[in-house]
């Protein structure tokens, strides 16, 4: 009977180690870190979003005007960073986890996310646009004709770009995707009457496919400022990105890095083709 109650004390000891070991790995990779912490580490998770030209799938990483602008952030900091994708919807909760530690992915300040989050000061400014496909709106006129039950406009879901959609196009069959790359075709194939997306992507797109898609609008339908997002209560976290902010404006780093990526296309040089994002 003593034998027995051993090897059951034994087997209890060795499942409690194996749940506690769990919930310490869970702990270390999901850790909400001050700025303190971030600094102790040594490393930098940033949450980040695949679309161009923020983030794309280049031959040997990631690239794109967010990669330059937290690599930057980091190497300020003295850390290294680490970059982690994510679908759009799931950045935020990734930030609120603690799987990551800042967002810098061009993300549009709303007061809805502010109360999720904190964020800096702008570090640059967009607007909300609009691509068509051509064929399909060969017989429109204006901007209102898009706001009809027959015409079908693509989003992403969950961003400033479709509350835009569905304020201005009410009438219209608004479709959500989950994937830039997707949208982008459907629009180009005629699956879709338009798109509507933050600049620079309908302005490429149409760069792209001038055969296939078009810009009928010279201002955007809704201007955007963007900034980092971090969690809340971080507040030596955003006096820092603050202070950076201002910096990097003063000596032109921003300035110079944003036209490079959102001025032409020479950048396409530095990534994989876009057929190849996923």
């Amino acid at each position: 009977m003593r034998a027995l109650f051993t090897r059951l004390l034994v087997i209890c000891t060795l499942l409690f180690a194996g749940v506690t070991g769990a919930a310490n790995a869970d702990k270390s990779a999901a850790e909400k870190r001050s700025l303190d912490q971030i600094l102790s580490a040594g490393t930098l998770r940033v949450g980040v979003y695949l679309l161009e030209p923020n983030v794309m799938q280049g031959p040997n990483g990631l690239v794109g005007s967010e990669i330059d602008i937290a690599t930057r952030v980091a190497r300020d900091l003295g850390v290294k960073p680490e970059f982690k994708l994510y679908d759009w919807p799931a950045l935020i909760p990734a930030l609120q986890k603690g799987e990551i530690d800042i967002i810098s992915a061009g993300m549009s300040i709303t007061p809805e996310r502010a109360l999720q989050v904190y964020f800096s000061n702008p570090y640059q400014s967009s607007g909300i646009s609009i691509a068509t496909n051509i064929k399909l709106t060969s017989e429109f006129s204006n901007l209102s004709d898009l706001n009809n039950p027959r015409v079908a406009i693509g989003v992403i879901g969950g961003t400033v770009s479709e509350q835009v959609a569905r304020e201005v196009f009410d009438k219209a069959a608004v479709k959500t995707f989950s994937e830039e790359a997707k949208a982008e075709d459907a629009l180009v194939k005629g699956l879709l009457h338009a798109y509507v997306r933050s600049e620079p992507v309908p302005r490429f797109l149409a760069l792209r496919h001038p055969a296939e898609v078009d810009v009928p609008i010279s201002k955007p339908l809704l201007s955007t400022q963007e900034a980092f997002a971090v969690r809340k209560g971080d507040y030596d976290f955003v006096n820092f990105l603050n202070a950076w902010i201002a910096t990097r404006t003063a000596d032109a780093w921003l300035t110079s890095t944003h036209r490079f990526w959102f001025d032409s296309l020479n950048w396409q040089t530095e990534v994989a083709a876009p057929a190849a994002q996923k």
